[in-house]
């Protein structure tokens, strides 16, 4: 039994279980940012809604849902649970809802910067070992790519993705709520949207086009 028990042990593909936990964790440390800097725009511009329901917060616990979870893992598509957003709590509704939307996919693209400057110090001046040069890995070459294709996802404007919100700054109010109306069957677009690939090329290309622009300026 034992002599089974490390034949099992050596044909496990270690790699490829690195590569999963690497993925995981960037997808975390990607929903987790971006749903907490949803919470913390709201509560600056006036709604405590998300702060009292404890979703701001770098505890992914708070924020997972763990099918959406699974389906960004295996599927490529997924989400979080949505943040609670009062609208009435601001000063003007709709720009409200614009920049509470908008901060998600920045965020994700200043965690996509952080993590190639870290990558960029690592490459600088960290000893060549396997311990750095899996973390540089995993900066550059996971989370970065994955936060920042977060971030672009969720800039398309269909809801109900952020993008149909941060319409809201520069749609007058009767086009942005006749668009709104119809966020009940966004999900149910998205998903055949991913199913039939349809732009998932041209997000791709988009994805890499400013990847390669960022890693060209920082190293």
């Amino acid at each position: 039994m034992g002599g089974y028990l490390q034949q099992l042990w050596r044909e496990l593909d270690i790699g490829g279980l690195t590569s999963w936990l690497e993925r995981i964790l960037a997808v975390l440390l990607s929903l987790t940012i971006h749903e907490s800097a949803h919470g913390f725009a709201a509560y600056a511009l006036g709604d405590e809604t998300a702060r009292a329901r404890s979703r701001i917060s770098l505890n992914p616990l708070h924020h997972i849902d763990w099918l959406g979870l699974a389906m960004m893992l295996f599927a490529g598509f997924g989400w979080a649970k949505p943040v609670p957003v009062d609208p009435r709590n601001f000063r003007d509704p709709q720009r409200g809802m614009g920049l509470t939307a908008l901060a998600g996919p920045v965020s994700n693209l200043l965690l996509t910067v952080l993590a190639l400057l870290l990558a960029r110090l690592i490459y600088a001046f960290a000893p060549s070992n396997a311990l750095w040069v899996a973390l540089f890995g995993f900066l550059a070459q996971v989370l970065a790519p994955l936060s920042l294709g977060l971030g672009l996802f969720n800039l398309l404007p269909i809801p109900p993705l952020d993008g149909a919100k941060v319409l809201g700054l520069v749609l007058p109010e009767t086009l942005y709520f006749r668009i709104m109306r119809y966020e009940r069957y966004g999900f149910f677009i998205l998903l055949a949207l991913v199913f039939f690939n349809v732009g998932g090329n041209a997000l791709s290309r988009a994805i890499t086009f400013v990847y390669s622009i960022l890693v060209n300026i920082i190293f």
